[in-house]
This record gives C-alpha cells, sequence and structure tokens, in this order.
C-alpha cells in the first residue's frame, strides 16, 4: 500500500495493491473523488481531488494511521499539504 500527493496538481492516491494492472476503470464517486477498480473487481487504488481540503484539519498538520486491532497510532506530517 501507497499514499502518495502531488502538490503540483493538489492530489493524493492511495494504491492499495502494489502489482501493476492494465485494464483500471476508474469510477468517479464525486467531484472530489475517484476510485480506481482492477479488471478483477478489487479496489487498486483511491485518488482524492482537491487534496488539500479533503485532507487538512483545523489545528492539525498530520494525517494519523490508527491499527484498530493493536490500537497502535502512526501520525505522518502533511506539511506540504496546507489548505
Amino acid at each position: 500500500m501507497e499514499f502518495t500527493y502531488d502538490p503540483r496538481y493538489n492530489i493524493a492516491y492511495l494504491r492499495l495493491r502494489t502489482d501493476t494492472v492494465g485494464g483500471v476503470e476508474s469510477i468517479r464517486i464525486s467531484d472530489e473523488v475517484v476510485v480506481d477498480m482492477a479488471p478483477d473487481g478489487t479496489v487498486y487504488g483511491i485518488e482524492l481531488l482537491n487534496a488539500n481540503a479533503q485532507l487538512s484539519q483545523p489545528n492539525s498538520s498530520e494525517l494519523v494511521v490508527v491499527n484498530e486491532a493493536t490500537g497502535v497510532r502512526s501520525a505522518l506530517p502533511l506539511t506540504g499539504i496546507a489548505a
């Protein structure tokens, strides 16, 4: 799994699969969310358009990932993503 952000276009991408697949179908969920589906029907990735507005929260400058099974929290600074 990989999370990337491109400040030139203000797009974030969460790739859920590590393999490269052809024939990915993009489904626009809203004006700001696109889901890429692999040919086998699984989610390949999720694209966030206007990412800074979606990822930035007042008084917070980090993305927090929580393992629900263990309760372990990891924080990723979002210094390049400012609303």
